[in-house]
């Protein structure tokens, strides 16, 4: 459980599950923010990196509190209608990590604002776009505690030689992450 900044009460979590391309997704949160992004283990993925019709809530309460609401709907935009996710407002995050003054919240921050869809930088790059062009490995220990990937696109931060390097949801899924975003890029622009 997460607790509150009023008076440091636990949060009345929630926990809903998306069915998306690459699979269950949970997304757990309270009517303060998203606390966390679960993404699958997968093996194998399906094939092709297309839009899917196929992103709907699967399991979860009937009302939903409002962050988890734009985060279902952010990510079904992700897989469904990637040109739209632009328009749609970014949940809000209630997370210790995202909430305290770090370097960590500051990169993951930066990312978030800095590194659009189907774009990629290095973990160098990403160090000095959050003002510390030193701090390559440190960029590599944030991406690995993003709690909320996906809509902080840790999966678009790559090595500076071009290889995709290391994803909390593993190898298969950056790479099709990556993908998508590509394939969907180069449709918009024809």
């Amino acid at each position: 459980q997460v607790n509150s900044k009023q008076g440091g009460s636990p949060c009345k979590e929630k926990r809903v599950v998306l069915l998306s391309p690459v699979g269950r997704i949970e997304i757990r949160g309270c009517e303060t923010g998203v606390h966390e992004i679960k993404l699958p283990k997968m093996s194998v993925l399906p094939s092709g990196a297309e839009s899917s019709v196929v992103c709907e809530v699967c399991e979860g309460p009937e009302e939903l509190p409002q962050p988890l609401q734009q985060c279902t709907a952010w990510l079904q935009a992700y897989f469904c209608e990637p040109e739209t996710t632009g328009t749609l407002p970014v949940p809000a995050f209630h997370h210790p990590l995202l909430q305290r003054d770090s370097f960590t919240r500051q990169v993951l921050w930066t990312l978030l604002r800095d590194v659009k869809f189907g774009e990629a930088v290095s973990y160098k790059q990403l160090a000095d776009l959050a003002g510390n062009s030193r701090a390559a490995r440190a960029v590599g220990g944030a991406m690995r505690s993003n709690p909320i990937p996906i809509i902080i696109p840790c999966h678009r931060v790559i090595r500076s030689s071009g290889d995709s390097g290391h994803y909390g949801g593993g190898q298969l899924l950056k790479e099709w992450l990556l993908s998508h975003e590509k394939l969907q890029r180069q449709r918009v622009a024809q």
